[in-house]
């Protein structure tokens, strides 16, 4: 299933307020931003490099002006990250490079975590029973998430090489990119209870044409 761009926006503007009735013109901006950037940037599919050869949200190469471009979940999911990243102080052109390069992993963990059953994912009871002292605090059974190493967000207008990035399934993966990297500082943030909540305010969606709202 492909979505819209008002679609993305509507749901994730309902992610942080349930009964938001329109995105901000922040948040749809921050997404022009975020899609603009990607978009200019360009690829080369025969590239070694993640970050020249992916786009992190298109599929395809522009279809020209005036043309309606759809999302796949995935994509509508990249968006989301992206987004959260600038939340945390990193600029738009950082959380796109971000994006780029964790792409094949992240989709293919994406598309796995939409395959799990909710009531299992999600079963109160077995999260409590999971937990432990010094655990990692999660919101699901089988956590998956993004890390990178970094030092603290730059200034905006500051240029910024895109430091060691990865998606770790489960704590254990996070524990040995921690151990790789060494002293350098990781940020790192869940995504799987993310990707179904966002599953669900996607579906409530409908497609506006072109030029309205």
């Amino acid at each position: 299933m492909t979505y819209k761009r008002n679609q993305i926006e509507e749901a994730i503007a309902r992610l942080s307020d349930p009964n938001s009735q329109h995105p901000s013109s922040d948040l749809r901006m921050r997404i022009r931003r975020l899609l603009e950037l990607d978009r200019a940037a360009g690829r080369k599919l025969r590239s070694k490099d993640a970050e020249e050869a992916n786009f992190a949200f298109f599929s395809d190469e522009g279809p020209g002006s005036g043309a309606d471009v759809s999302f796949s979940e995935y994509e509508s999911f990249a968006l989301l990250n992206a987004l959260i990243l600038m939340a945390h102080r990193w600029p738009a052109s950082f959380a796109v490079s971000v994006m780029r390069r964790v792409r094949r992993d992240l989709e293919r963990e994406h598309r796995r975590i939409l395959q799990q059953d909710p009531n299992k994912l999600f079963d109160a009871k077995a999260i409590l029973e999971r937990a432990r002292p010094g655990a990692l605090v999660v919101t699901n059974t089988d956590p998956v998430f993004i890390a990178l190493a970094s030092k603290m967000p730059p200034d905006p207008d500051e240029t910024q090489a895109v430091p060691a990035c990865a998606v770790c399934h489960g704590e254990e993966k996070v524990n040995e990119f921690i151990r790789k990297i060494g002293t350098t500082p990781v940020t790192f943030f869940e995504v799987v209870t993310l990707a179904h909540h966002l599953n669900q305010e996607l579906r409530k969606t409908f497609p506006r044409p072109r030029g309205r709202g």
